[in-house]
This record gives structure tokens, C-alpha cells and sequence, in this order.
């Protein structure tokens, strides 16, 4: 008996097979192609987001106030403290009527005025020029940090009486020029105290040289 002969393979069916095959593999890997930049596009968003929020953070952290009872011990470090200071009191504090008169002439004698003032200016700068500025911060500034520091300016240093408070030069003028800054002639001693020997007797301060009342002084 025979044996039963197996059919020859249908090698160009399996041909055709093979092709169809790659051809489908090969549609594959093109409709992956734009997935993969898709991919590239997405983790670049991703890393910038990052960065943006990173950014967002660092600008959302409060700036510390420079403190004048720890100031560092150089004098051009001091007086850079005094000389920003000055001219913000002069541009802003001086104009309400109250801190005028709470603030004394002899204001850069008590370090914890000077003091007082500076972190309530930069509370000022932060509430209206920093990076977080708003109206609910310039709400606090006014209602609650302003009245607080003229307060205690007045239980720390006094304040000056309304006859003392109209003889401030300028005080009267129709222009309503901003009050000139009391006491800044003492700027530089101060400075040079503060920096080198605070912890000694601050200097004196000069007395003031009588006017002959036509703008000159008696001497």
C-alpha cells in the first residue's frame, strides 16, 4: 500500500499573507510616529509648567523687611537704611495728618521707630509695587498696619502738640507740599552710632541755632 503523497505548500499564498502582514505592521508603526512627538511636545508643556510654577512660587514668597535693630554693623549699609527711608517718609507717611504729628523730631533716637517705620514701608512697597500687590494687601496697610504704627509711635516717642505742629515750616503752605522730614541734619551721626557703638550712649543732639527771623541764623 501507498503512502498518501501531502500537497505541495502554496508558497505564494503564504507570500501574500507575509506581505499583508508587514503591511499592516508598517501602518502601525506610522500612525506611533506623530504619537511619539506627541509625546515629546507633551513632556516639553509639561517641563515649562514646571518651571512657571516654580517661578509663581518663588515670586509668591514674601520679601523679608530690612531690620534696622539688626542692621549690619557698616555704616553705608546704615545709611542706605536711613536715606530710603527718608524719602518714603517725606512721599507717603508725612502726608496723613496723624502720622505727621506722631512722628517726633527726634525720630532717629528711638531704634525701635526707626524700626516701626521701616517694615511698615516696605508693608507699603508690598502692598502696592510687589509681586502679590492687591487691593485686599493695600486694605490691610491702611486699616489695620498704618493706625497700628502711629499708635505706638505715640506711646513710644510722644507726639507733638497742635501748636508745635503748626509752626512746621511748609506746614501752612497752600500747595500742600509734603512735610519736610524732621531731624535728617542727624542722619549722618546716627548712622555712624548705630553701625559702630550701639551699644554705647547714642551722640547728642546739636542744638538748634536761634533764627534772626528773616531766614538767617543768630551767631
Amino acid at each position: 500500500m501507498s503512502k498518501p503523497e501531502h500537497p505541495a505548500p502554496d508558497t505564494g499564498s503564504a507570500a501574500v499573507r507575509l506581505a499583508a502582514e508587514v503591511e499592516i505592521l508598517r501602518r502601525q508603526v506610522e500612525e506611533l510616529v506623530p504619537l511619539v512627538g506627541r509625546v515629546d511636545e507633551l513632556g516639553d508643556v509639561v517641563a515649562h509648567v514646571s518651571q512657571t510654577l516654580a517661578a509663581v512660587a518663588a515670586r509668591r514668597r514674601p520679601a523679608p523687611a530690612p531690620s534696622w535693630l539688626a542692621a549690619p554693623a557698616e555704616q553705608v549699609a546704615a545709611r542706605g537704611l536711613l536715606d530710603e527711608l527718608a524719602v518714603w517718609l517725606r512721599e507717603i507717611f508725612l502726608r496723613y495728618p496723624d502720622g505727621a504729628t506722631a512722628l517726633p523730631d527726634c525720630w532717629l533716637w528711638h531704634p525701635d521707630v526707626v524700626e516701626e517705620l521701616l517694615w511698615l514701608m516696605h508693608a507699603w512697597l508690598a502692598a502696592y509695587q510687589g509681586a502679590d500687590a492687591s487691593v485686599a494687601a493695600a486694605s490691610d496697610w491702611h486699616d489695620r498696619q498704618r493706625p497700628g504704627v502711629v499708635n505706638r509711635l505715640r506711646k513710644a516717642a510722644g507726639s507733638c502738640s497742635p501748636e508745635a505742629h503748626q509752626t512746621r515750616p511748609g506746614w501752612s503752605a497752600p500747595t500742600g507740599g509734603p512735610v519736610p522730614v524732621p531731624g535728617l541734619d542727624a542722619v549722618e551721626a546716627i548712622t555712624a552710632w548705630w553701625a559702630q557703638h550701639r551699644d554705647r550712649m547714642p551722640p547728642e543732639p546739636v542744638a538748634a541755632q536761634p533764627s534772626n527771623g528773616f531766614g538767617g541764623v543768630l551767631g
